[in-house]
């Protein structure tokens, strides 16, 4: 080596970032620890520990909330539980059979201490006690407190069962009180039960260990989960480096200012954290705009409301100078940031022409879519034109008018003479106008005017301005000018069109201070003029279907009341809101004075019900010229009804079903004064005595018409004279907002007074249960009874011999010649020979004959043979035969009934009128 000294050479210095392969690998940082001081391995770590205890603080404290709520729920549910078995027990005691009459026993303690405290043993509660009228303690688990005053048991007393907590002697306790009740429904006692408050926790007490334990095991998984998050915290890092995390922080700091839409962020305190490039070119932002406030700024009144507000906004429009943009803003704190919003711009300028279209558009929108819902609300063709007018005065138009055909007033079909029509709506903004007024005739005979020009094309006709317009005046020289002096300048008439018929014409004027009309204008005023037509097209049709469904209807029911002197009859039908339905009453005298009322109800509305109805009334019509008992006539209806569903069920799928109709068929004989009923189905009428009284009797109910399977039952109702018989559909008592049971009772204190008459009864229940439309159909009934006299009542019962034909034929003659009815006598005689002679040869005994007497004059033969006559023309070799034929000849009517045993044959004669044989059919009957 050599002796000088050599200087050292420089170490080379390596650039900033250059990484050595001894150097540890670095880790990737996250974007959110972008812009501060990366933590280093250690610090993670630290971070991930800290974040695992602060949630397992979180999770501890939860947990112990939880844990207290379950101990208060729990002893919320104890209570309750001791609550309810305490009512129970009370109850349970309180109704027994036994307690009230043990209560007004000799000596209630003796009799109830046993039982009560078997009670409290087999039950669970700590104490059942009986306490008298006045709260003395009967009975008690303590038998120191029997003679006791109880505390707290006013309520009680009063009639009132009620649960509570009790604070006071001899315990706190959670208890129930009932009183006990004899069959008036006075108190007699009280029984109260409970539990002390004491054992109510105890429940809690023994529940206790499964709480805890459920909370330290909700405790060890929510730990359990905080450790996996922070493990997982430490794993998403990824130990990323100052590095990674600058250069990712330079990527999205790129695509911020490099994206085409504005971006503005604002913390909470509303100051400019952040805007990118193509903010602040289309808010024209000045260079200094970070961190000032947004009303500093100069954006105009639009986007300075919406960003102040703070609230979130979709594409909402505003003005930004001579720019229209769209903003969106959404707040930052509902995703993990700090309180702060941000919002995003875009440039959509050439919209803003579009925007005013589309606004004007939407308005006509909303005004079609409100006349939709306006017009058209009721079946009415007047209302329906008055609505048209209503929607579109003040928003389309200063005036309006709507005239319609007289046949589609009518609910006719439109005819072809459209050039006279009726005004029938007229809606102005103004008074004292000089258009013509509602109800008069308007012509269109003039060719050349706009409202014959509309109705001959079949669409809109438009007269922007009536001042320079020559052929609308027309019509009416002097009308026109007039209306020129009030102001009107502008119309558009419209033809009401619809299935191609003209229906009639709407008229859209303006007047002083409004627009005139413009084109868009005619496309709208068609469509409102389109949605009226056909509305009003449905009103007439249903005008015009009502009408022919509830003349058919009246036609089916009674037209006036027959005439007969049992029964005072007043009655109603009043059809329902929606239409026409199945509810029917009738009125039918039978033989012997007996007067049938019926009532019946068809299921469903409309024409077919009516239909329906007319095919049962005429059937019951036709049972009852049969004279059958109330259940033998039901059966035979039931049975109608059958095959009638039967056969129509394959033949037409829409039609209403007979089966489930209800009706109610009543036989009243003024003789015995009794009314023999049977119903199927229907409800059972109501009786008023000629007191006032009203009862609902308990009669035969069977199942409604074509259930089949179930036999018909007749009950029987006493009527004294002056009782008032009132028969009704549901329709009467049920509607939406009333049952049955209160239908019942108001109709009882409606007709509960002694001196109505029928008619008044009628008006009265229509006046106080039904609304001026009834949701259903009504028919009412209302009949008040008479007995026939005794004096016109006479009955002889007839030996089974021939010979006693005489006797009773005398007696016949004087009881007649005692009435005055001497010029029928031979009439008589010869009936009662004919048939009494029947009765006694072909019958069976019993045999008796009664005659009445009343408007006409009745002669009645019975017997116990069931077998019945019938008239046939006897030959001339025939020994026999004539007997009947006789009887009919001098007979108004005559017929035959069946009873319980035997048959009735009856003959009626008019009174006023003698009954003039036939001489040549007489001659020829006897062989002469």
């Amino acid at each position: 080596m050599s002796g000088r000294f050599r200087r050292p050479r420089a170490k080379a210095v390596p650039p900033p970032g250059t990484r050595w392969a001894s150097d540890p690998p670095r880790r990737r940082v996250p974007w959110p620890f972008r812009g501060r001081r990366i933590p280093s391995s250690l610090s993670v770590r630290t971070l991930a520990a800290q974040v695992f205890l602060f949630q397992a603080l979180i999770m501890l404290l939860l947990v112990a909330v939880g844990a207290a709520a379950l101990v208060v729920q729990g002893l919320y549910d104890a209570e309750r539980s001791a609550r309810d078995r305490s009512l129970a027990v009370a109850e349970a005691f309180a109704h027994a059979p036994g307690t009230a009459q043990a209560l007004r026993s000799p000596d209630p303690t003796a009799r109830l201490q046993p039982v009560a405290e078997q009670v409290r043993k087999g039950s669970g509660v700590d104490f059942v006690a009986v306490l008298d009228k006045r709260g003395v303690r009967l009975t008690d688990r303590d038998p120191a407190l029997i003679g006791t005053k109880a505390q707290g048991v006013g309520r009680a007393l009063l009639g009132e069962s009620f649960t509570e907590t009790f604070h006071g002697r001899p315990a706190d306790a959670v208890r129930a009180l009932v009183p006990v009740t004899d069959p008036s429904r006075r108190v007699v006692g009280v029984v109260t039960a409970g539990i002390e408050y004491e054992n109510v926790g105890d429940v809690l007490v023994r529940q206790l260990p499964l709480l805890l334990g459920t909370a330290a095991g909700a405790l060890v998984l929510a730990t359990g989960g905080a450790a996996l998050v922070s493990r997982r915290l430490l794993r998403q890092t990824h130990g990323l480096g100052p590095a990674e995390m600058t250069r990712m922080y330079e990527h999205h700091d790129a695509v911020l200012h490099a994206v085409r839409e504005g971006v503005l962020i604002l913390g909470g305190d509303g100051r400019v954290l952040l805007a990118n490039d193509e903010a602040r070119r289309l808010l024209d932002l000045p260079r200094d705009a970070d961190r000032r406030q947004v009303r500093e700024l100069g954006l105009g009144p639009g986007p300075t409301r919406l960003l102040e507000a703070g609230e979130a906004a979709s594409d909402e429009v505003v003005q930004a100078g001579d720019r229209l943009l769209a903003v969106n803003i959404r707040p930052t704190a509902p995703y993990g940031g700090a309180p702060g919003l941000v919002a995003t711009f875009r440039d959509t300028t050439e919209l803003l022409a579009l925007s005013g279209q589309a606004e004007l558009a939407r308005g006509r929108l909303s005004f079609l879519y409100e006349a939709g819902t306006r017009i058209g609300t009721t079946l009415d063709v007047r209302r329906t034109a008055e609505e048209l007018s209503e929607v579109a005065v003040p928003r389309m138009a200063d005036f309006v008018t709507v005239e319609l055909l007289d046949s589609v007033l009518r609910g006719e079909e439109p005819t072809s003479a459209v050039r006279e029509m009726r005004r029938t709506a007229l809606r102005t903004t103004h008074t004292g106008h000089p258009l013509q007024p509602v109800g008069e005739v308007i012509r269109f005979v003039m060719a050349d005017t706009p409202m014959a020009a509309a109705l001959r094309r079949g669409k809109a006709v438009l007269v922007p301005d009536l001042r320079t317009a020559q052929d609308w005046r027309a019509r009416d020289t002097g009308g026109a000018e007039r209306a020129l002096d009030y102001g009107i300048h502008s119309l558009i008439t419209v033809p009401l069109r619809a299935r191609g018929v003209i229906l009639g014409m709407a008229d859209f004027w303006r007047g002083a201070g409004s627009p005139r009309f413009e084109e868009e204008d005619v496309a709208v005023a068609e469509e409102l003029v389109a949605r009226a037509a056909v509305a009003i097209d449905n009103a007439r049709r249903y005008a015009r279907e009502h009408e022919m469904a509830v003349t058919l209807q009246r036609s089916l029911l009674p037209v006036g009341l027959p005439e007969q002197d049992v029964l005072e009859i007043a009655s109603r039908y009043l059809p329902a809101r929606a239409g026409v339905g199945g509810d029917w009453f009738d009125v039918i005298p039978l033989p012997g004075f007996r007067v049938a009322l019926v009532v019946g109800d068809i299921v469903g509305h409309g024409m077919q019900a009516a239909v329906t109805m007319g095919r049962l009334r005429t059937a019951v019509l036709n049972f009852s010229s049969l004279d059958l008992t109330p259940d033998e006539l039901l059966g035979h209806l039931d049975e109608m009804v059958n095959r009638l569903d039967s056969q129509t069920a394959t033949a037409d799928d829409d039609h209403v079903p007979l089966t489930g109709a209800t009706c109610l068929y009543a036989v009243y004989d003024p003789v015995c004064g009794r009314c023999a009923v049977s119903r199927a189905g229907h409800l059972a009428p109501a009786v008023v005595d000629p007191e006032g009284r009203v009862t609902f009797p308990d009669l035969p109910l069977s199942p409604p018409l074509g259930v089949g399977g179930h036999p018909f039952e007749t009950g029987e109702l006493e009527l004294p004279e002056g009782s008032r018989l009132v028969l009704f559909t549901d329709g009467l008592i049920e509607s939406r907002g009333r049952d049955v049971d209160e239908g019942l009772a108001l109709l009882s204190s409606t007709v509960a007074h002694a001196d109505r008459t029928p008619e008044e009864t009628c008006r009265a229940l229509v006046e106080r249960m039904l609304p001026e439309r009834p949701s259903d159909d009504v028919a009412l009934l209302v009949a008040r009874t008479r007995r026939l006299d005794p004096s016109c009542v006479a009955t002889w019962d007839v030996p089974f011999d021939v010979t006693a034909v005489p006797r009773v034929r005398g007696e016949v003659s004087r009881r007649l010649a005692e009435w005055g009815l001497e010029e029928t006598a031979f009439a008589t005689e010869l009936i009662l020979s004919e048939l009494l002679t029947n009765a006694i040869r072909y019958g069976a005994p019993p045999v008796r004959v009664r005659l009445l007497l009343g408007r006409t004059l009745v002669c009645e033969v019975s017997d116990g043979s069931n077998t019945s006559p019938r008239l046939r023309r006897a030959a001339s070799t025939d020994e026999g035969g004539r007997g009947l034929f006789l009887v009919s000849q001098f007979a108004d009517l005559w017929g035959t009934r069946y009873a319980a045993r035997g048959k009735v044959i009856w003959a009626e004669q008019t009174l006023d009128r003698a009954t003039e044989p036939d001489p040549s059919l007489l001659f020829d009957v006897m062989g002469l």
